[in-house]
């Protein structure tokens, strides 16, 4: 009787459908664990990447020489990194051309911010996924379970006498579906909302760096004209 009440053996004499049901809801768990894994990597990495990165670019070093530095890798920069460095590419390439000062800020801080909306998109990159997992798991997992309580009712009904032994394992393996759909969904939702909130926190740090950036730059760029 233990063996029948088993999650292995509601399964195996679930209807296709639930067992369908069950194998989706299972998959998709596997996957957003793997996305909130690989995210949460990623989030920390450019948190981290972007305090190194500010520290040494607050520390006094020249500007020229930090550019030459990221210059040397820019095929694996990223992040702070590389908003400073497309930023202070733009700048110098204006210069040459001898831009005046407005026209040679507002095209380094458009170039900027080119960087940054991409560096957001990386960051980004499968949330929907995540916050899709999270809307659905419970709604699959809901069709599953309505779907097995129905054909356990029809199965009931063919009977001259129910017993609750009869229609308990239909029961049982449909109520399992729908918890299948909140252990899809519960994670999902609360990774997606968490990583939103440190990508949010990335751009802002980010923004505010490029914002200071371009501060030292407008400076230095009106002492060279004078």
């Amino acid at each position: 009787m233990h063996a029948e009440i088993s999650f292995i053996g509601l399964f195996l004499q679930a209807s296709l459908l639930v067992k369908l049901v069950m194998l989706l809801l299972m998959a998709m768990s596997v996957l957003s664990w793997a996305l909130i894994i690989n995210r949460r990597k990623t989030l920390n990495a450019a948190r981290i990447d972007a305090d190194v990165f500010e520290e040494k670019f607050w520390s006094g070093s020249d500007l020229s020489r930090l550019y030459q530095e990221t210059n040397a890798r820019r095929d694996a920069l990223a992040g702070m990194e590389q908003i400073f460095h497309a930023g202070f590419k733009e700048f110098i390439r204006l210069q040459k051309q001898g831009r005046h000062q407005e026209s040679l800020l507002e095209g380094t801080y458009r170039t900027m911010r080119v960087a940054l909306s991409r560096e957001v998109d990386r960051l980004e990159a499968n949330l929907s996924l995540l916050a899709t997992i999270g809307s659905i798991s419970p709604y699959i997992g809901l069709f599953g379970t309505v779907w097995g309580i129905m054909n356990a009712f029809i199965a009931l009904a063919e009977v001259q006498q129910a017993t609750l032994a009869m229609v308990a394992p239909g029961i049982a393996e449909a109520l399992i579906a729908t918890a299948l759909g909140l252990f899809a969904a519960i994670p999902a939702v609360i990774a997606y909302n968490r990583f939103s909130y440190q990508v949010e926190r990335i751009e802002n740090h980010l923004a505010n760096f490029m914002d200071e950036f371009s501060t030292i730059l407008n400076r230095q760029s009106a002492a060279g004209a004078q």
